[in-house]
C-alpha cells in the first residue's frame, strides 16, 4: 500500500501530515507590538516579579523565534542593561528579568549578597509564560548577563541546561554559589568575556563580600574539563583582545573566552556607560554573543 493511499484511508492527507506542529504560543497576537519593549509582572514563588519583554521588529506569529534571557548586574536594573547592551537590536525575543533586593541592592541567586528568592524557578516560570504568549523556538533559548548577572548565567548553565541552549556571561562574578548543580549537569556551549583590569571582579581572582571567586583561567579550566574539551587555540583578534577557543568538546559543546587586555568591568563594544574602567571598541560583545548563539542551538 502506498503512503498516499494509507494516509487517505486513515483520513489524513499527505499535505496535512507534512505540516509540523508549531509551539504553543504560535498563531496569536504578541503581547508587545513588534519593535518595542514593555514591562510585565509575573508571580513566582509567592512573589510578584518584574521583567521587560522586547519583541523584535521582524517577529512573525507563525515563525518560531529565538529567545535571549539577559540579566543585569548587582544593584542594576533591566532598563539599564537593555540600554547599554543593545541586545534589543537583535532578531530575537529578549527577556530582561529584574532581580530582587538583597543585602547590597538588586541581585541574582548565587551571590553572597542575593535575596533568598529562587531565581532559577523565576526563570523557569518566565520561560513558561513566554512560550505560552509568543511563538518561541524552544531549541534556541539562550542566556547572557553582566557581573552578578553573568554569575547567574553560569548557574543557569548548571541548573537549566535541559532548557537553555548556550550561555554567555560578561565580566561574570563566579562566587561559589554559582556552581550549584554543576557536578551532575551536562556539557553546554559557554562563551565568556573579561577584562584584565577589571577592578570589581579581578581577572586573577580574589575575595569580595566575604566570598572567594576564582581566577578566570581556573574558571575556564573547570568548564573545559566539564565539556571534555581537547587542547584549545589562542589567537589575537585585535590589538587589545585575545580569543581562547576550545571547540573539540563533547555533545557539540564549545568553550570560548575573550581576554580584553586593559579592559574594565564593562560590556565590550558598549557606547553607553556599562561599568567602571575602560570599554574596548575592538570587539562587540553583543554581536559576538549573537553569532555564538546562532551556532549553538540545543540538541534534542
Amino acid at each position: 500500500m502506498t503512503l498516499a493511499l494509507f494516509l487517505g484511508l486513515s483520513g489524513v492527507t499527505a499535505a496535512s501530515a507534512a505540516q509540523p506542529t508549531l509551539p504553543t504560543g504560535c498563531g496569536q497576537a504578541p503581547p508587545v507590538r513588534p519593535g518595542t519593549t514593555e514591562r510585565f509582572t509575573l508571580g513566582s514563588g509567592g512573589t510578584e516579579r518584574e521583567y521587560l519583554l522586547h519583541v523584535p521588529d521582524g517577529y512573525q506569529r507563525d515563525k518560531p523565534s529565538p529567545v535571549i534571557l539577559a540579566f543585569h548586574g548587582a544593584g542594576g536594573t533591566d532598563t539599564v542593561l537593555e540600554a547599554f547592551s543593545d541586545l534589543s537590536t537583535l532578531d530575537a525575543i529578549v527577556l530582561y528579568p529584574q532581580g530582587l533586593k538583597g543585602s547590597e541592592g538588586t541581585a541574582w541567586q548565587g551571590a553572597p549578597y542575593a535575596s533568598s528568592a529562587d531565581d532559577v524557578r523565576f526563570v523557569q516560570d518566565l520561560l513558561d509564560r513566554t512560550e505560552t504568549d509568543l511563538c518561541v523556538d524552544t531549541t534556541r533559548i539562550f542566556a547572557t548577563g553582566k557581573s552578578n548577572g553573568g554569575g547567574f548565567t553560569a548557574l543557569l548553565a548548571c541548573r537549566l541546561a535541559d532548557r537553555i541552549a548556550a550561555f554567555a556571561p560578561v565580566a561574570g562574578a563566579y562566587y561559589p554559589g554559582t556552581t550549584q548543580g554543576c557536578e551532575s549537569s551536562p556539557p553546554v556551549p559557554m562563551l565568556e568575556f573579561h577584562g584584565t583590569e577589571d577592578a570589581v571582579i579581578h581577572y586573577e581572582g580574589g575575595v569580595r563580600h566575604g566570598a572567594r571567586y576564582p581566577a578566570i583561567g581556573d574558571w575556564l579550566t573547570t568548564w573545559t574539563e566539564k565539556d571534555h574539551c581537547s587542547a584549545g587555540k589562542e589567537r589575537r583578534v585585535a590589538e587589545d583582545v585575545v580569543e581562547l577557543e576550545w571547540s573539540d568538546c563533547v555533545a557539540g559543546a564549545e568553550v570560548r573566552h575573550y581576554r580584553v587586555e586593559g579592559g574594565g568591568h564593562t560590556w565590550p563594544g558598549a557606547t553607553q556607560d556599562s561599568g567602571s574602567g575602560d570599554t574596548t571598541q575592538s570587539i562587540s560583545a553583543t554581536k559576538t554573543i549573537w553569532r555564538f548563539f546562532q551556532d549553538h542551538p540545543r540538541r534534542s
